[in-house]
């Protein structure tokens, strides 16, 4: 886990008392084709790059990708779009890419507790990216949808072997709350809120709507938080 620091109420803008992730970091052992990818596919424009890693606007949130010569690890984050952009999303993201069939034999999921709507497709590196429509949210837009509609990186998933024990670390350490909307399980369970959520699944879990089980692999999430950003090592 990482140091929590205070920031002045200012800068926080949006940000303030709510769980917000600002940025994601994670391993790729293709940095070339990733850029391709989300560049090309996704049009996220390009935040930072160096030979070892590279960095993507997502809207509020940075999307970076470190080199790993070792491992293929492969992982699960979401992007919040606006709530009244869902089927324009399936018509951009279909053009682009193959969107995965979910149980029900759609490509939309329906979380009705959560009173949200979903679609799901793989990027270069065999990682389950997410669009997701969150109707309780205030963020309906009247652009055409692209990629700058895409809001902030809402959801990053965690792997652990006990996910309520890390659950309950998490947020004593950094002041966040189970989802309210959520279930929690021995296998299963989320922390955060709207904007901003970890979802913490037990090793081995099948990530919804595919086969792929959930491994650890490293990942840096810097949140924030009621006024504090904090960086955390998963």
């Amino acid at each position: 886990m990482g140091e929590i620091s205070a920031y002045n109420h200012k800068q926080l803008l949006y940000y303030t008392h709510s769980m917000n992730i600002l940025q994601i970091t994670i391993q790729t052992n293709n940095l070339l084709e990733t850029a391709k990818f989300y560049t090309e596919v996704l049009e996220l424009k390009i935040a930072c790059k160096d030979q070892n890693s590279i960095s993507f606007e997502a809207g509020q949130s940075t999307l970076t990708f470190i080199q790993s010569n070792k491992l293929s690890p492969q992982y699960h984050f979401a992007f919040n779009i606006p709530a009244n952009k869902l089927e324009e999303a399936i018509a951009w993201a279909s053009a682009r890419l193959d969107l995965i069939e979910n149980p029900e034999n759609g490509i939309v999921a329906n979380f009705e507790s959560w009173n949200a709507k979903a679609i799901y497709f793989c990027d270069n590196n065999g990682n389950i990216l997410e669009f997701i429509a969150r109707f309780d949210l205030r963020n309906s837009s009247k652009k055409l949808f692209d990629s700058s509609c895409i809001l902030l990186i809402s959801e990053i998933g965690i792997v652990a072997d006990f996910p309520i024990n890390l659950a309950d670390q998490l947020m004593e350490e950094y002041h966040l709350n189970f989802f309210e909307k959520g279930i929690k399980t021995e296998e299963f369970v989320t922390v955060g809120d709207d904007n901003g959520l970890f979802i913490i699944a037990a090793t081995n879990r099948i990530w919804y709507p595919t086969a792929q089980q959930a491994k650890k692999y490293f990942a840096k999430v810097k949140i924030s938080n009621n006024s504090l950003i904090s960086e955390l090592i998963i």
